[in-house]
């Protein structure tokens, strides 16, 4: 269903996973890789929304990270020690603006597609976040445990947020903050760990994934169309 496109930024170039419905777009979708890079899994993922009636775009945000490999693949990184290492350095080489740039560069580029909004798992999550309160774009963040330093920001779009129970990385106290700060938003909690709605992965939840979809769905059929 999809293919590597690319994107210009004021930073460079970057690919994305371009997927497209069969009929006229819903409305346009950016989905915001976890630490492993625009992998089969998130390339999946987009596939999956497009089916729904997305026209979706999965950005390579490593493209622009200074310890990319050089290669004609996007940057992919295993689910082990080493992969969780590389990708927490990468997202720290590419930092919060280049990860907007690259969040603005697609969104502009699915503009034809009606209006447009944002899905982000674990760090992609954070900038999901980001992506409302700073570019106005409806978005949904999946257990994103950047989160908390940005709660007292004025949202410019509505967000939803889904954590896992189980999860260590993300303490009740910091599901509670996302509550106090930012009432008007919906967070959910399931009875699953980090990455549950991670297909592929140990931590992966169907019941809780699936629950999470439906909710998903439902804010963007309302926010986007």
């Amino acid at each position: 269903m999809g293919e590597w496109i690319t994107l210009d930024t004021h930073y460079g170039p970057v690919r994305a996973w371009q997927a497209t419905p069969a009929g006229k777009p819903r409305g346009g979708l950016v989905v915001i890789q976890e630490i492993f890079g625009a992998n089969p899994h998130i390339r999946a993922v987009a596939d999956d929304y497009a089916a729904k009636g997305y026209a979706v775009l999965a950005p390579s945000f490593f493209d622009l990270a200074d310890s990319a490999p050089d290669g004609t693949e996007p940057p992919e990184l295993p689910y082990d020690s080493e992969g969780v290492a590389a990708g927490l350095q990468m997202v720290d080489e590419l930092g919060v603006e280049k990860a907007l740039e690259i969040v603005r560069a697609a969104a502009s580029r699915l503009a034809p597609a009606g209006k447009v909004g944002t899905v982000g798992y674990c760090w992609g999550g954070s900038i999901a976040l980001l992506s409302a309160l700073r570019l106005g774009l409806p978005s949904v963040s999946y257990y994103g445990a950047r989160n908390v330093k940005y709660l007292d920001e004025t949202p410019k779009a509505p967000v939803m947020f889904h954590f896992g129970a189980q999860d260590k990385s993300i303490p009740p106290e910091a599901i509670k903050a996302h509550r106090e700060k930012l009432p008007q938003m919906a967070t959910f909690v399931y009875p699953a760990d980090h990455a549950f709605n991670r297909s592929v992965g140990q931590a992966y939840d169907p019941d809780s994934a699936h629950l999470a979809l439906e909710r998903t769905l439902d804010f963007f059929a309302e926010h986007l169309g």
